[in-house]
């Protein structure tokens, strides 16, 4: 390659670190996956896979967990056994 570019990307450090070593257990280099999802891009003259949004469930949902995980109805049911686990806290 005769006329190269640099590509810098910011991502959560854990993330970095478990593709790393996903791609080297595959023989390559997370830097040679991101230039073959590139070229595949290319190729398809799109995103090489499907991209969609998975419709939320209506309720009350945790904030954190960004809508994974309801909250049950009967959540203050739970209190006593909660303050057991964490010794009458």
């Amino acid at each position: 390659m005769a006329n190269e570019a640099t590509l810098h990307v910011k991502m959560d450090a854990d993330i970095k670190e478990r593709a790393e070593l996903l791609y080297k257990r595959m023989g390559t280099t997370l830097a040679e996956g991101v230039r073959m999802f590139t070229v595949q891009s290319l190729e398809e003259n799109g995103i090489p896979f499907s991209v969609h949004i998975v419709p939320r469930k209506s309720g009350i949902r945790i904030g954190v967990a960004e809508g994974m995980f309801k909250v049950p109805e009967d959540i203050d049911a739970y209190n006593d056994e909660i303050a057991d686990l964490f010794g009458g806290v």
